[in-house]
């Protein structure tokens, strides 16, 4: 679940019971029904009336209904990514790898932050090896969200009922077997691009592990320059080969 949603529910919650203690507190407006008038009645009854159905629409939009697909081309943000692979989350044929690419966003920030931290204590921000500790780390951060786009691209061929109703052999046997096994292959193969989307961002994440590792150890290791460290020069590699793939 996002994790903004449960504040804003309480939020909701806070403003519905502020609005309600106005309304009825003999020290504010001191609304009650049985009061002097109609009017007072009425007010009490439709402001309940209204909060109800407020908290219950709130709680459901905030809760249970999922996100909004929101096309690919404007995802900018974290926040972006996450609502568009809750979109799929509770297709069953996809529940572990939208979990695996969730995990993945989360864990890219920690081991950014980790990075950070130890660049940090090795190195002042105006120092060289610093800034190309930052490029290089900035430029694989690239990679990794653009392999979650990738896995958006692919998702967004079908829509969420289209992958259950492949994966369900009383649909499929439905349609002539030919017919029936070219939309299998097809939607196998669609799966194994996701899949190879998900490996590509846990070679990213050991590679940024090593990297972590490295720095950590160059009180001990004299290296002359950045780029001779052993996972420099295997970032690299990697950046310059998905350049080349994407030309």
């Amino acid at each position: 679940m996002n994790g903004s949603k449960p504040v804003k529910l309480l939020l909701l919650m806070a403003v519905i019971a502020m609005v309600n203690v106005v309304l009825v507190s003999p020290g504010l407006l001191g609304f009650h029904i049985g009061g002097d008038s109609a009017f007072e009645t009425a007010s009490v009854v439709t402001v309940w009336v209204v909060s109800a159905l407020l908290l219950f629409y709130g709680s459901y939009a905030l809760l249970f209904k999922s996100p909004a697909v929101k096309p690919i081309k404007t995802i900018q943000t974290r926040e972006d990514y996450i609502n568009s692979l809750h979109h799929y989350r509770h297709v069953k044929v996809l529940k572990n790898d939208i979990d695996l690419a969730l995990d993945q966003l989360e864990r890219i920030e920690k081991k950014r932050s980790a990075l950070l931290s130890v660049l940090g204590e090795r190195f002042e921000p105006t120092e060289l090896s610093y800034k190309k500790f930052m490029a290089v780390i900035d430029e694989v951060e690239k990679l990794f969200y653009l392999n979650i786009r990738g896995i958006l691209n692919k998702l967004g061929a079908f829509t969420a009922s289209d992958f259950t109703n492949m994966s369900n052999p009383q649909k499929s046997a439905r349609l002539s077997s030919k017919v029936a096994q070219k939309k299998t292959e097809l939607y196998q193969e669609y799966l194994a691009y996701v899949a190879g989307y998900l490996d590509a961002n846990e070679e990213i994440m050991l590679k940024l592990d090593k990297l972590l590792l490295e720095i950590s150890l160059l009180g001990s290791s004299d290296y002359r320059d950045v780029e001779d460290m052993p996972c420099m020069k295997e970032i690299d590699a990697l950046i310059k080969q998905t350049k080349l793939y994407k030309q």
